[in-house]
């Protein structure tokens, strides 16, 4: 809120001037007696907006003055200090012998501190997040989710004796399960190149010492990705849809792998409408085996009554 400065209608030299109202001219930066048009303030500054103008975002780095944002998926938080090694003050001048010391102490304790064992394992850990989240297309959201879901593993030592790549990848699946953005285990371990067991023991472990409590994906939020993959038509995609909305209002969903109820539900889907997809083509699709997606097809066929 600007504050008006004292005697600002003092130009105001017109008797029937009841001084006022004030109008303000945001485009000429102007502000205007509204009883006698007399301009009152010229050049009026803009606080509402930046003085310069940026057209990417390399520009907005370049010319702010107060940086990136700060995110936790970066090591400092996006708060990193950077001491010049040129000795010399705002306006060029050389500093002092004293104050010369003073900063080269400065500097020694600055690359210390960014030395320690924590630094370095975030420093490793969020560069793995930061190659995989291209990969599988993740939100900033469930980044910054997995970096906090991280920091409080390090906090209770989990890092110890066991490796910063499965505890990473754990929080990353962690963090998908809270934030309902459908990736598996067997999509997080696929991009990130670690066996599938490494991920779930690590995941188990996170889960137990970090007592998170996490729902069950919804199948039907993988059913449009997996049609997709193996391209099937629109029509496959609604009836899986429906076969599965069907399978969880009569509770048939509970305890099975959201993956394996959409297999089996494809795999109806693509018989009931004579498409040619193979067991093995839907299966691989989904990360499950032939046996499941046949034995969970059956038992979907079996107790919503479906045509054979």
């Amino acid at each position: 809120m600007n504050i008006l400065p004292d005697g600002i209608f003092d130009k105001c030299k017109q008797d029937r001037c009841v001084r006022g109202p004030l109008i303000t001219d945001q485009q000429k930066g102007e502000t205007v007696c509204g009883s006698c048009g007399q301009v009152l303030i010229e050049r009026m500054e803009d606080s509402a907006n930046p003085e310069y103008r940026t057209n990417t975002q390399e520009q907005y780095l370049d010319r702010t003055r107060t940086g990136a944002p700060t995110s936790l998926a970066m090591h400092d938080q996006g708060l990193a200090t950077s001491i010049d090694y040129a000795d010399r003050d705002a306006s060029g001048n050389s500093l002092s012998g004293y104050m010369k010391g003073t900063f080269n102490r400065l500097r020694t304790w600055d690359s210390r501190s960014k030395s320690r064992g924590t630094d370095r394992n975030f420093r490793q850990a969020f560069m793995l997040l930061n190659t995989i989240k291209a990969k599988l297309i993740i939100p900033d959201s469930v980044v910054e989710e997995t970096a906090y879901i991280y920091r409080k593993a390090v906090a209770k030592h989990m890092t110890r004796g066991r490796s910063i790549t499965s505890i990473i990848f754990a929080s990353l699946y962690a963090a998908c399960r809270a934030t309902n953005t459908p990736r598996t285990l067997h999509d997080i371990a696929l991009a990130a190149n670690i066996r599938k067991g490494e991920l779930s023991l690590a995941y188990r472990k996170l889960v137990n010492s970090l007592d998170l409590r996490l729902q069950p994906y919804d199948p039907i939020e993988f059913v449009t990705r997996i049609c997709s993959i193996i391209e099937v038509s629109e029509k496959t995609r609604r009836d899986a849809i429906n076969i599965i909305s069907k399978a969880k209002e009569k509770e048939i969903d509970y305890g099975k792998n959201p993956m394996s109820l959409v297999a089996g539900a494809l795999y109806l889907a693509s018989i009931i409408n004579m498409e040619k997809k193979t067991q093995d083509e839907i299966a691989t699709a989904c990360g499950v085996t032939n046996v499941t997606t046949r034995n969970v097809g059956t038992m979907l066929r079996k107790k919503l009554k479906l045509g054979s």
